[in-house]
């Protein structure tokens, strides 16, 4: 069973006493990423994520990383489409430092004007970075294809003019309006006593004052049939396609995800044995759902050389049509199956997987799932509802992306 509190301030807790370990993995999860941010906005919400570390009001940016390292700790952060979070994993003995630091960090960053002009540089450097990484940058342009001007089109660490031209303002105002304990949810996994945690997450987080205006989840639309070419000068072409799929908390989650295994999720699965088990023609190759509030996608990836491009293309929509058109096995059903409940089990098994599922889904849904009630999920998928999600995501148009040499000149 879980663990669950309100503070003074309205923040929510959500936590699970694993008393057989010796470590605590903790994460501060607040409702503000890509997707809630204007054109004008995009990549403010990774530019905060990375400015918070930069020193608060007391600590510098080295004490905050000697602090953690002083006592073994890992802390670090990531900025999703919909969600920030920041996270630190501690012995057990440590969580009330881990809970001083991240506190400290999401409430009380300066946001210095000197750290801003240092950190802008590191992140154009990202940028440049994704930009010189073919296969990160068609999952991007598999973004914009899917959702056009939408916020989800757009990538999560902006584009380099608009960073280039950020102020501390910019940054001040857009933590005012997205920063505040009522969006917020901490979560921890590990071994703790929940009195001694609740009075000291009151202690730091519980002064947190934010007024923000109510929280409007953008209702986005993937489309279809779209296509973003990047022509780049690269021994591969990186491909991918992209459906509509199942949205965060959807029933039909569990039947994608099984779908997802058997098509290209796993070494056995259809598209891995026919594209490099048989034909030879990828060494990567997989397919991946993501899921947001109110929409999803799922999508094919494949790295393949530019003379293969336009047959591994037949060959992976033949696959689709085959699967539409026969079904599926019994066998690669009950495989696909058994390989989605082994894979939740083991995650089950790291504190910090068990505390991101339920920060996010406390987060966006309102509360975490018990283990059990996920297993009865996934035992519920049968062989119909997996076509049916079948049927339902691959019989759209597909939206295209390809980065490589001659991408914009390939056969479509």
């Amino acid at each position: 069973m879980h663990d669950e509190w309100t503070l003074s301030n309205g923040l929510r807790v959500v936590g699970e006493r694993l008393p057989y370990l010796r470590t605590v993995s903790m994460g501060v999860w607040l409702h503000v990423g890509s997707m809630f941010e204007l054109p004008e906005e995009n990549g403010l919400s990774h530019f905060m994520e990375h400015m918070v570390f930069k020193g608060t009001g007391k600590r510098t940016a080295r004490q905050i990383a000697e602090e953690m390292d002083a006592v073994g700790g890992q802390l670090n952060a990531f900025t999703g489409k919909d969600c920030t979070c920041f996270y630190a994993k501690v012995i057990d003995e440590d969580v009330a430092l881990a809970a001083d630091i991240l506190a400290d960090l999401v409430t009380n960053a300066t946001l210095d004007e000197t750290e801003l002009e240092k950190e802008r540089g590191v992140i154009l450097e990202e940028i440049a970075m994704d930009e010189d990484s073919p296969e990160d940058l068609v999952h991007d342009l598999l973004s914009k294809a899917m959702f056009g001007d939408q916020s989800l089109g757009m990538p999560i660490l902006g584009p380099a003019e608009l960073i280039s031209g950020y102020t501390r303002q910019n940054l001040v105002d857009y933590r005012a309006k997205h920063y505040s304990p009522e969006r917020t949810v901490i979560a921890l996994a590990g071994n703790y006593d929940p009195e001694r945690v609740k009075a000291l997450l009151e202690q730091v987080f519980g002064g947190w004052k934010a007024e923000i205006g109510q929280l409007i989840v953008p209702q986005e639309r993937p489309l279809t049939g779209q296509h973003c070419l990047r022509e780049k000068d690269t021994e591969q072409m990186h491909i991918c396609l992209g459906f509509p799929g199942a949205s965060y908390g959807s029933e039909d989650i569990y039947p994608q995800a099984a779908l997802n295994n058997l098509l290209g999720g796993a070494m056995s699965s259809r598209l891995f044995q026919r594209i490099r088990e048989d034909l030879g023609m990828a060494y990567s190759i997989y397919t991946y759902p993501n899921t947001y509030q109110g929409c999803g996608t799922f999508a094919v990836y494949a790295g393949v050389s530019p003379k293969n491009a336009e047959r591994v293309m037949e060959e992976v929509r033949r696959e689709l049509d085959k699967l539409l058109k026969d079904g599926i096995l019994e066998k690669e059903y009950r495989d696909a199956k058994q390989q989605l409940r082994c894979g939740y089990l083991m995650g089950l098994e790291s504190p910090g997987s068990r505390m991101q599922a339920m920060g996010r889904m406390t987060l966006l849904l309102g509360r975490p799932s018990e283990p059990q009630e996920t297993i009865e999920k996934i035992e519920a998928v049968t062989m119909n509802k997996v076509m049916d999600c079948a049927r339902r995501v691959l019989t759209e148009a597909p939206c295209i992306a390809i980065v490589g040499r001659g991408a914009e000149t390939l056969r479509l």
